[in-house]
């Protein structure tokens, strides 16, 4: 038999390839556990029920529009459009030359304003009464023999026919307003809310009609004619109805002062 030399024989061992490691034998296999993709996106929150839902206010408030309720959007940061209604009715009875009025006041009235917040709460709403309802309505009236005067004529209601009558006052059927005051039917960062504003709204000079019916005499008693048909007289009835016009004209704008609390949803 042939010997090999040991020297060939380490020669050969040194030059055999080093046995490949089991982790590198596998580089591409697939390993669930460390897929990231998967894990960051089952792990990122998931966005909030409200997240792009416009902030709606409510409220109620009590002014001299009357008692009523308003609803508000916040437009952007700064401000808000709102919508409101106010409604109330008051009687009252008074004289004057001689008649007797028992009239009504009635406030009835819808209303858009644009807030724009200044600073902080602090805001300034242009506005106007899309619907201006408010008006007084009176039943007039003068006992039977008693005395009364029309455009400065001295007049005796007839026993008979007592004078009766109804008044109306009037007002332009959408009027312009500004307002300013404090605080935010859609606060950031809460819900509840109070608000306290003043301003005006400009109404037009205020219309009145005037109508009498019934008799009436001359101071003595007698001479006692019907009011409807007398032309006299009801040149005088148009001159008191002008004199009360005058004296309402300077009254062209309605003074608005109002306190209201409300919820952001």
């Amino acid at each position: 038999m042939r010997r090999v030399p040991v020297f060939a024989v380490l020669l050969m061992l040194v030059n055999l390839p080093a046995p490949r490691r089991v982790a590198a034998a596998v580089p591409d296999t697939p390993d669930s556990s460390a897929a990231p993709a998967p894990a960051a996106s089952a792990a990122a929150p998931a966005k909030g029920s409200s997240e792009g839902r416009i902030p709606i206010g409510v409220g109620v408030k009590v002014s001299m529009l009357g008692i009523g309720g308003e609803v508000a959007l916040a437009v952007t940061q700064r401000s808000n459009v709102r919508f409101g209604f106010n409604a109330f009715s008051y009687g009252h009875t008074f004289d004057k030359d001689g008649v007797t009025y028992k009239d009504t006041l009635d406030l009835r009235s819808a209303q858009a304003t644009y807030d724009l917040f200044l600073l902080k709460e602090f805001h300034i709403s242009p506005g106007i009464l899309i619907y201006n309802g408010n008006k007084l309505t009176a039943n007039a009236s003068v006992p039977g023999g008693q005395s009364f005067t029309l455009s400065n004529v001295n007049y005796l209601s007839d026993a008979a026919d007592p004078v009766t009558g109804t008044g109306k006052l009037t007002v332009y059927k959408a009027a312009p307003m500004l307002l300013v005051g404090f605080g935010n039917l859609v606060p950031r960062g809460r819900h509840f809310s109070t608000s306290f504003e003043i301003g005006a709204a400009y109404q037009g000079p205020p219309r009145v009609t005037l109508s009498l019916g019934g008799s009436a005499c001359d101071p003595s008693g007698i001479n006692c004619r019907t009011i409807s048909s007398d032309p006299t007289i009801q040149a005088n009835v148009v001159s008191e109805q002008a004199k009360l016009n005058k004296s309402a004209s300077p009254y062209k704008f309605y003074p608005v002062l109002s306190f209201g609390v409300g919820f952001k949803f």
